[in-house]
């Protein structure tokens, strides 16, 4: 079984072609070859291309968990530099389908940067989804060991819960984004960054991503939390996102769509050996 791996600012993801599989991935062997133990070690996998009628390039998204991830914004720039690397594209935009919608893709810099389209962010409950009545999910209250937390929830295809804080940091996102991933006010589970607005250009998030943990760095996360900064009049519309594994740059338009740039890392390829499966 062929594998390339890469890394976005630490965030790293095994690429897998079904064309080198020849079936589906399992939830078992998708938990296995992300240990960092007993596998190839991951953030999660990128399972494709797979063709479309109109020719742009399908993908899925697995999280270490098995489950699968509507879309994944430092997923999307490293199946993007794939692409590249495999010469299935050159510094022209193309479209990628991913189980969150269709993104529009540009390798630059011999494929060492790229950006993305990654479309509008949504505050609506229904579209996030979060339960209760419709209504756009800006500075509610969750209580998590006796503190009352504010949080804005948006979607760009996959649900993200942003906590406004003074102070954050890695022991504060393990402490809490496990609970807030699995509250049930989010049916369908929810990514958790805690943030810091350093100034109208900068902000500061630490991550928990649904099925995944606690992660360096978030593309599909940095946008959600840009996205806040910029609803509530905290941040313009160029904002830097600082994360530990690194910074992305995030353009809000006016109308919340998202469009965003950053390096991509080529790891390693080489051969996953059926011994592993044993």
């Amino acid at each position: 079984m062929r594998f390339y791996k890469y890394h976005g600012l630490g965030n790293d993801y095994i690429v897998l072609n079904p064309d080198d599989i020849g079936s589906q991935l399992s939830e078992s062997s998708i938990s296995l070859i992300c240990h960092r133990n007993f596998g190839i070690g991951s953030d999660g996998i990128l399972f494709g291309p797979f063709s479309t009628p109109e020719g742009d390039f399908s993908l899925q998204i697995f999280n270490p968990d098995g489950s699968e991830a509507e879309k994944s914004g430092n997923g999307l720039r490293i199946f993007s530099r794939y692409l590249w690397d495999m010469g299935m594209v050159t510094e022209e935009p193309f479209n990628i389908v991913t189980k969150g919608g269709i993104v529009k893709s540009r390798v630059t810099s011999k494929g060492k940067n790229v950006s993305v389209d990654m479309g509008m962010v949504s505050f609506e409950s229904k579209v996030i989804p979060v339960n209760g009545p419709s209504r756009e999910v800006i500075n509610e209250i969750i209580t998590i060991g006796g503190e009352d937390l504010v949080f804005c929830a948006a979607t760009i295809g996959n649900p993200h819960c942003v906590f406004l804080r003074d102070e954050i940091s890695e022991v504060e996102a393990k402490k809490w984004g496990p609970v807030v991933e699995n509250d049930s006010r989010f049916p369908n589970r929810v990514n958790v960054q805690f943030m810091k607005i350093l100034d109208r250009s900068n902000i500061q998030i630490e991550i928990w991503e649904r099925g995944a943990g606690y992660t360096l760095a978030s593309g599909s996360s940095s946008s959600a939390a840009a996205a806040v900064a910029y609803r509530l009049g905290l941040c313009d519309s160029h904002i830097t996102v600082h994360m530990p594994g690194g910074s992305l740059q995030i353009k809000v338009a006016e109308n919340l769509s998202i469009f965003m740039s950053g390096p991509v890392t080529k790891v390693a390829e080489g051969n996953i050996f059926p011994e592993m499966f044993n």
